[in-house]
């Protein structure tokens, strides 16, 4: 019988835990009842035999941020026994989200970003938000569940403190001008399974002015939402940019995060290639068309 592993990460507080199964479950349900063996399976599990799987489809490591390298290092070991999707080229990739530059440069229209190794440039860029009344957004490359990621007027110090704590920890520092659509709940998350687009959903705001999430914790409001016809011809060519630039076949699943703003026009925020949440509870008929499309690449 084949035997698939779904990805997750090690078992986390209730309500976080809750969350990382959110999709895993119901996707081990519907392989099984298309008579395939499945289960999940923590990417930092100890002692599991990876050659045992016919197939490892990533969904839920949202720890990976915490354990960088060591992620790194498992996608090598993994990759190196069994089959693994999405691709662990893709992956590498798309851990650091300075493709976003990469895709510009390939025609795909982005948030205004720049990218910092050293705390003196960042200052610099600060300074040029400092006359304007617009806030700015700050956060790590590599980086997962908002860690990190803060909202802040460009004068106020916390601003440069943040940038200086991800630069201390080894990262490299991206800044945003703030887009008042996404603090006011306008971003949309469009999904795709094999490049098909299957629904879309609004997540709500999530940064509070001054640091920090709002609520005190990261909490996304998930909503099913119709996408328009410029939103998804958006997200089809962010995807096929994404095969031409990185050179790697269409991938089994994705979300293209996007916001319509106007000042930037329609922008990609985020492309989530190896974790994104499906929020298949809201979509239950998608569940089975990731598990058919699942199969098709066995």
């Amino acid at each position: 019988m084949t035997r698939i592993g779904i990805v997750v990460a090690l078992p986390q507080p209730a309500a976080i835990e809750a969350d990382t199964t959110l999709d895993a479950a119901p996707l081990v349900e519907a392989l099984a009842r298309r008579g395939v063996h499945a289960e999940m399976t923590p990417w930092r599990g100890a002692d599991v035999d990876w050659a045992a799987y016919d197939l490892l489809v990533i969904r839920s490591p949202w720890d990976y941020a915490l354990h960088a390298a060591e992620f790194e290092d498992w996608l090598d070991r993994v990759d190196a026994c069994t089959r693994v999707l999405n691709e662990p080229d893709l992956v590498r990739w798309n851990m650091d989200k300075r493709y976003l530059a990469q895709l510009e440069e390939a025609g795909v229209r982005v948030v205004p970003t720049s990218y910092h190794r050293e705390v003196g440039s960042f200052a610099q860029a600060l300074q040029e938000f400092q006359d304007s009344s617009a806030h700015v957004v700050i956060k790590p490359t590599v980086g997962a569940g908002s860690q990190l990621v803060g909202l802040f007027a460009p004068e106020d110090p916390a601003a440069l403190a943040l940038a200086e704590q991800i630069l201390d920890a080894g990262g490299v520092a991206m800044l945003q001008p703030e887009v008042p659509e996404l603090s006011d709940g306008r971003e949309k998350a469009l999904y795709a399974l094999d490049g098909h687009l299957s629904h879309a959903i609004s997540k709500g705001a999530l940064l509070a002015r001054g640091g920090g999430l709002r609520g005190g914790v990261y909490q996304e409001r998930p909503v099913l939402v119709e996408a328009t016809a410029q939103e998804k011809a958006f997200a089809e060519q962010a995807l096929s940019t994404i095969a031409r630039v990185t050179g790697l076949p269409t991938p089994l699943y994705g979300r293209i995060d996007t916001v319509d703003s106007a000042e930037h026009g329609l922008v990609l925020l985020e492309a989530e290639l190896f974790e994104p949440l499906f929020n298949l509870h809201l979509a239950p008929d998608v569940t089975g068309l990731f598990a058919d499309a699942i199969l098709a690449r066995v």
